[in-house]
Formats: C-alpha cells, sequence, structure tokens
C-alpha cells in the first residue's frame, strides 16, 4: 500500500487548534464516542492490512503508514459486536498511546470544544462497553449522551502485555543464528546441503554455500550488449548490478515463457563476482549424507558435454536423481568473464565515493521466506536446516501430542510433522504440490513444519527491521520482529523457530 491511499480528510479533522478540550467524535453501532484530541495524530481511511497469526480477533492486522509499523484494531470487536462491511464512511483513528495505534470505526462526526465541567461521570452508564472504560459523558446540541474514551484502557484489557516494546537486538539475534550455523556445521560434517531446483523437468542443486539469495523475477531487465547467449541481461538487487543467465541455455535447452514459478538463484563466484541462474522453480533445501553422493568422473564432465554437473546424488533408493552444478567451473569461459569484469566496473563507476551506501547494503540479514495464507513470514536461514516436499501421507504415531500432525522418515531418522497453520491458530487447507517442509533444530531436536510455499532467500536490510507489536504472549514470543519493506511494499513477519513449541509441547514430543 502507498501513503497515498492514507491521506488525511480534511472533512474528517478540520484544522482547528488543538487543546484538552477538544474532542474528536465518532460512531460505532449507533452510539456516539469521543477520543481526546491531543493524542490523535491524524484519521485515514482503512488501508490494506498483513494478517498476524496468534493476534486477538481484535486486531485487524499491521499496515504501513508512511515507513512506520501501524497496528490497526476494530472497535466493533473490542465492544463484542458483529462485524460491517468497510464503506465510504469507514475511518482509522490514529492515536498515540505511546506507540501509535490505529482504530476503526463506523463513522467521524466532528471535532468539538468541551467545557470540562460539564462532563459528567461515567459509573450510571449502560450502553456499549463496560463503563469502566469511559472516563465521562457530555450532552451534545441535540441532547444525545457522547461518551469519552479511555483508550489506554481498552487496549490495556484487550492487549495485556502492552504496546510495542523494544526487547532483544537485532544484533543480538543474528549473533545466536550465527552460533547455531557454527554448531550445525560442526554436527553435520558428513553431510551437504543442497538448494534443489527443476529445469525442464529435471532436479539441478547448487551447494548452499555457493547460493547468496533466492529473489523472484523482475518485471524488466537491461540487455547486455555482447554478452554471451545465455546471458538474458541485467536487474538491480539492491544497488548493485545482477547479470541473469539462463540455465535452460546453459544446458543447451529450449527456453519457455516467463512465469509465477521461475525463481532467480543469486550464486556468490570468485573474485567477488555474483550472477543470477534463472529456474523453473526452487524446491527444496536438502542435506544429503556424503556417502549418498557420487563425483562425476573428469573425462565425462569435460568430454562429454557435461562440465557444469560435478556430482550426482542418488535419494530414496537411487530412485531420484539430483545433478550438482559446479558453480566454480559454469562462468569461466572467456566470454563470460569478460562480460563478468564488464559489469563490475560499472558497479563502481556507480558506486565510487558512496561508501557509507555500500556499508549500509552490508548491514542486512539473510532469511527463509516462505507463506502461509496471503502473509508473508521468514526465519533467520541459519536456523533452516533442511526444505523438504509434504509426502503423499504421512504416518499418525498413536498417543503423539495433538499438535503433531504426523512423522516422516528423512533418510533413516524419524522426523516429527506439525502443521504451521495450525500452531499458529490459522484455518487448515488440503495438501497440494507447493506445500513444503521446514526442518528446525529446536533445542536438540529437529521438527519439521509444513507451511503453504517457501518463495525465496532474501536478504533484508536490518535498518528496515523493528520490533512487532506485542498484541499476544504467544505472538510477542513467536513473532517478535517485523520487516517493514516500504519501497517494496512488503511487510515480512520475522520468526524466531525456537519460540514455536513450549517447554512443555518439547516434552511431549521427546516422550
Amino acid at each position: 500500500m502507498s501513503s497515498d491511499d492514507m491521506v488525511l480528510d480534511e472533512e474528517d479533522a478540520p484544522e482547528i487548534e488543538t487543546n484538552d478540550n477538544q474532542f474528536v467524535t465518532f460512531h460505532v453501532a449507533g452510539e456516539i464516542f469521543a477520543a481526546p484530541m491531543a493524542p490523535v495524530q491524524e484519521i485515514i481511511r482503512v488501508p490494506g492490512l498483513a494478517q498476524v497469526p496468534l493476534a486477538p480477533p481484535s486486531l485487524l492486522g499491521l499496515a504501513n503508514l508512511r515507513g512506520r509499523i501501524l497496528p490497526i484494531v476494530n472497535l466493533r470487536r473490542i465492544f463484542g459486536l458483529p462485524d460491517v462491511e468497510e464503506n465510504e464512511a469507514t475511518r482509522a483513528l490514529v492515536i498515540n498511546l505511546g506507540s501509535p495505534l490505529g482504530f476503526v470505526v463506523d463513522r467521524v462526526v466532528s471535532v468539538i470544544a468541551v467545557d470540562r465541567a460539564s462532563i459528567e461521570q461515567a459509573a450510571t452508564i449502560s450502553a456499549i462497553g463496560d463503563s469502566k472504560f469511559v472516563t465521562g459523558v457530555v450532552k451534545n446540541a441535540n441532547g444525545e449522551l457522547i461518551m469519552i474514551l479511555d483508550f489506554s484502557a481498552l487496549i490495556e484489557r484487550e492487549f495485556s502485555s502492552g504496546i510495542a516494546r523494544r526487547t532483544i537486538g537485532i544484533d543480538i539475534a543474528s549473533e545466536t543464528a550465527v552460533d547455531r550455523e557454527s554448531n550445525d556445521d560442526d554436527a553435520d560434517a558428513d553431510e551437504i546441503q543442497l538448494v534443489s531446483f527443476h529445469i525442464d523437468g529435471e532436479e539441478y542443486a547448487a551447494d548452499i554455500v555457493a547460493v547468496q539469495e533466492i529473489v523472484q523475477m523482475p518485471e524488466r531487465m537491461a540487455a547486455v550488449p555482447n554478452a554471451p547467449s545465455h546471458v538474458l541481461g541485467l536487474m538491480t538487487l539492491r544497488e548493485r548490478l545482477l547479470p541473469l543467465v539462463s540455465l535452460r541455455a546453459l544446458l543447451g535447452l529450449s527456453e519457455i515463457s516467463a512465469n509465477d514459478t521461475q525463481r532467480i538463484v543469486v550464486l556468490g563466484l570468485r573474485e567477488g563476482h555474483a550472477v543470477g541462474v534463472v529456474a523453473d522453480s526452487v524446491d527444496e533445501v536438502l542435506r544429503v549424507p556424503r556417502a549418498q553422493t557420487e563425483l562425476l568422473p573428469p573425462i565425462l564432465s569435460q568430454r562429454g558435454g557435461l562440465e557444469e554437473i560435478s556430482a550426482v546424488c542418488r535419494l530414496d533408493g537411487g530412485k531420484r536423481l539430483v545433478s550438482v552444478l559446479d558453480t566454480a567451473r559454469m562462468f569461466t569461459d572467456a566470454e563470460m568473464r569478460q562480460t563478468l569484469v564488464a559489469i563490475n566496473e560499472m558497479e563502481t563507476d556507480v558506486a565510487d565515493g558512496d561508501q557509507d551506501e555500500q556499508d549500509a547494503i552490508e548491514d542486512e540479514e539473510q532469511v527463509v521466506v516462505f507463506r502461509l495464507g496471503g502473509e508473508e513470514f521468514g526465519v533467520p536461514i541459519a536456523t533452516v536446516q533442511e526444505i523438504v516436499r509434504v509426502p503423499e501421507a504421512l504416518t499418525h504415531v498413536p498417543k503423539a501430542p495433538s499438535f503433531v500432525e504426523g512423522v516422516i522418515n528423512l533418510r533413516g531418522a524419524v522426523l516429527p510433522v506439525i502443521d504451521q497453520r495450525r500452531r499458529l491458530d490459522l484455518t487448515t487447507i488440503e495438501r497440494n504440490d507447493r506445500q513444503r517442509i521446514m526442518v528446525y533444530a529446536i533445542s536438540g531436536r529437529r521438527t519439521g513444519f509444513i507451511v503453504d510455499s517457501v518463495t525465496e532467500v532474501l536478504k533484508i536490510p536490518r535498518a528496515t527491521i523493528e520490533p512487532a507489536p506485542t498484541l499476544s504472549s504467544d505472538q510477542h514470543r513467536i513473532l517478535g520482529r517485523v520487516a517493514n519493506l516500504e519501497s517494496q511494499k512488503r511487510v515480512i513477519m520475522l520468526m524466531d523457530p525456537d519460540a514455536l513449541l513450549s517447554d512443555t509441547e518439547l516434552g511431549e514430543l521427546a516422550a
């Protein structure tokens, strides 16, 4: 959504000098209420919203208000009244209660001045809501009662843990992820970790060490003069020029039309170069025992037209073959090297003298982005051990904890699988081919969570990450941070996998 959608309406908020005697009046379900004018920052139309799991029902979602995250709550739901469809009169009052909150009302009436001496006590009122959330009552010129709401008391009851607070700093969370990554490397030295993708129905993979991120196809790209035929063009990725290479063309396959499943796998090469390779779809993050990986004989790769392939993984008892790309040898021909050098020189010219901007670009956090319904979530890449397909059937274990969907056999080990939708109190959906199981090590125990789809691996500037509003204890523990990518009109809720299971649930899982 853009800030243009959230303009202060002149008829809703006349330019009157504010003081302690002024109130904004509004309707909710036929009743007239008032809010003190001083903390009312603005009055806006209800913007587009990102839904927040595990939040109280009164929270409609999070909005992006000119670069700031704004929680939007519905007064009807707080009062226990049925929802009504939004219309031209529906507005949200943005009130500063230490942090700004948006309160959706049926209609804003006017701004009135009230003599404090005329405000009556609210203890004897019988109307919408509890009288302890009404600080007083006044009569308007028509003799109607106007109830002055105590928004702080309403929010204190609705969100018992308070409004947005800073808890754990981003740098601390990042260091913890790095520590976990180091520990995982020590424990899994006999395995290789691969990102797998499909090209023309065949499965390929690249070592995750070489994969910098996975992003969506750009709407447009610039042509590269005198480049090899498999170079599609240039895109801008966070102020850097990235050449895009068609894996289909590189492997001598026919091209296809651009579609929603295509992804760009950004590979880091020697000498600081990076190349984005276009795959038909990106599927999984695999941990493969080295014993199941066979190096391709050099004579076959050099003389058999397979220079890009370094090894083959035999999975599922040999029924599934995954060709591992040799990213170190893929772009070593003279023509491609010349192209990379030319692009690097273009980058140097653009970035010359702007070291501060380059430093800011490097201050990023790498996350795996996935979807649940229409919302985007992210987890630090260091916490993700694998991403695998959901099998046709999960094995249900008698007397297993209720939150466990079933178990699967993952390379000889039993992996408990939990439906992420159910864990976040979202509606369940039927199994489909886009769903994936994200595998985390929670308190040392590997556990899988089913998500609707995994979309990309993204580097997010830490400057765009902020604490999420604290709306419930579960939500704050699991979804404590949010990435506000204003330029992309995206809000990504960042999840802490270690908080997905409580100590009690971990105990049940161990049993």
